[in-house]
């Protein structure tokens, strides 16, 4: 990492601590530093299918992570933190500004009616060659948002603790009915006491289906799989 991505790694983890109300309960530098940014750039580990993304959309944003973090690591990148509670958003904003990261936006709003404007009217639908999404949502639920904001060969990436068969075979279910398909899961140690993170990939290799999104909150509700 360049000596100027450093520098915005620190004045990024100095403005979460001096948010008076930061949405993550990991806010002092140090602490940040690992859980929240080393966190955030394994997801580098998945290579060129996200390395090389020129737009990305990071779902579920909340403090700002992985999006703000993989923004520095990736300043080719466009990357848009798709954030439902404007309070959260506006958090990411600041973030965004204090670290002087250009590259990287908050939307406020769901995913699902991100997704459902076309890109071509400027949405996010069919807009994004990767989608990352860390603590959010179960798989089948993740590969739902992700589907219709994915180009063809676009990815999901989704950061997840232990293993579960369970979950997997549903996300795998789930993104099957979607024009997705799983891929091998990645084992990740950011930092030294991470615990079981995994990193699940799914590829967009279909259009995604007429009638996704579904209106927001079916996802969870329904969830697919």
């Amino acid at each position: 990492m360049s000596a100027g991505s450093a520098e915005q790694i620190r004045l990024l983890l100095e403005a979460l601590a001096a948010e008076p109300h930061p949405p993550t309960t990991v806010a002092s530098p140090e602490d940040a530093l690992e859980v929240h940014v080393a966190d955030s750039l394994s997801g580098l580990e998945v290579g060129p299918p996200l390395t090389r993304a020129r737009r990305i959309a990071d779902v579920g944003a909340g403090a700002g992570f992985p999006g703000l973090a993989l923004a520095i690591a990736l300043p080719g990148a466009s990357v848009d933190l798709i954030e439902a509670a404007g309070r959260k958003a506006a958090v990411i904003s600041r973030l965004a500004q204090a670290a002087r990261i250009e590259n990287a936006r908050a939307v406020t709003g769901r995913a699902e009616e991100w997704a459902g404007t076309p890109a071509a009217l400027g949405g996010g639908g069919g807009a994004y060659d990767a989608v990352t999404a860390r603590a959010v949502a179960a798989l089948p639920v993740l590969v739902e948002y992700a589907a219709p904001l994915l180009r063809m060969d676009g990815v999901l990436v989704a950061w997840k603790g232990a293993r579960s068969g369970e979950e997997e075979a549903s996300g795998a279910a789930a993104a099957a009915e979607l024009g997705l398909a799983a891929e091998d899961a990645l084992r990740v140690e950011p930092f030294e006491d991470a615990r079981e993170r995994h990193l699940h990939v799914f590829r967009k290799i279909s259009p995604t289906p007429p009638g996704f999104p579904r209106r927001p909150g079916m996802a969870s509700k329904r969830p697919l799989g």
